[in-house]
């Protein structure tokens, strides 16, 4: 039985195949053939990183672009695209959603329904550009006549809608449609033309004048029409004998002929 070798003869015999391998290793490296296939494997490498690369570049700019998509097709849905106001779609979300949470103890609320008398006329008699940059205006001074946790819209055409909330009192209610009405029946100069334009505004109340969205958009409208057939600068929605309202009997005769636009250039 032979001795085990001595640890200074194994340490021995790894010196000497390490230094074997690197001798080995040295001399490929040194061979012009195995430099090649090692330089043009490093650059088909490399290569394949930098496709790797602007592919994924690509595809974070796709993705961006299809969110940015997303999110201005979700805006148009719900906004008015001349005004950037809320439109009629999402009046009416929102109003569905305050009427539900009105079960759980919210506050009263109101909704105003506001139209420009004889804006037809001014339109065709100034042209469309006119025409928008007067919607436009009154927009803008609609917003910064109502309070923060308000909410006014653009519905169609000039006719513009107000959700008022926590607010019952016919009298609270008289005051904000009458600031809103002189906002709104200020002058507007547009380019070298002053204009005046006189609103008729609706009320209807939570819950005397309806309990959903669809009446009191109604019951608004039709006070709408009953301020602009008195020339009245507001109207509270009313029902006369039998529940049928004043406008409902009457219908709207004679309000297509009324014309509260006034305007005259200044140049």
């Amino acid at each position: 039985m032979g001795l085990p070798p001595r640890t200074s003869d194994r340490e021995g015999s790894t010196l000497s195949l390490v230094t074997d391998v690197q001798l080995r290793g040295s001399e490929r490296t040194r061979d012009p053939r195995y430099s090649r296939k090692f330089e043009a494997r490093q650059d088909h490498l490399g290569l394949e990183v930098a496709a790797l690369r602007a592919l994924l570049v690509k595809t974070q700019e796709e993705l961006t672009a299809a969110q940015e998509r997303e999110k201005r097709a979700r805006y148009l849905a719900f906004h008015d695209d001349l005004t950037s106001l809320p439109n009629r779609r999402f009046f009416r979300e929102r109003l569905d959603l305050a009427l539900r949470d009105e079960g759980i103890g919210v506050p009263p609320l109101a909704v105003l329904y506001l139209d420009l008398d004889g804006f037809k006329a001014l339109n065709d008699l100034y042209g469309h550009d006119t025409g928008d940059a007067l919607l436009s205006t009154v927009a803008r001074r609609l917003s910064h006549a109502l309070r923060a946790e308000d909410l006014v819209s653009r519905l169609a055409g000039d006719e513009y809608g107000c959700l008022i909330n926590g607010v019952s009192s016919r009298e609270r209610l008289q005051e904000m449609a009458a600031t809103l009405f002189h906002a709104v029946s200020a002058p507007f100069k547009i380019g070298t033309l002053e204009l005046t334009v006189r609103p008729s505004i609706g009320i209807a109340v939570y819950p005397s004048d309806g309990s959903t969205t669809g009446e009191l958009m109604k019951a608004a409208d039709s006070a709408m029409y009953k301020a602009k057939r008195q020339k009245s600068s507001y109207a509270f929605f009313q029902r006369t004998l039998h529940g049928v309202t004043e406008t409902d009997r009457h219908g709207q005769s004679g309000i297509s002929g009324q014309l509260s636009c006034v305007g005259h250039r200044t140049d």
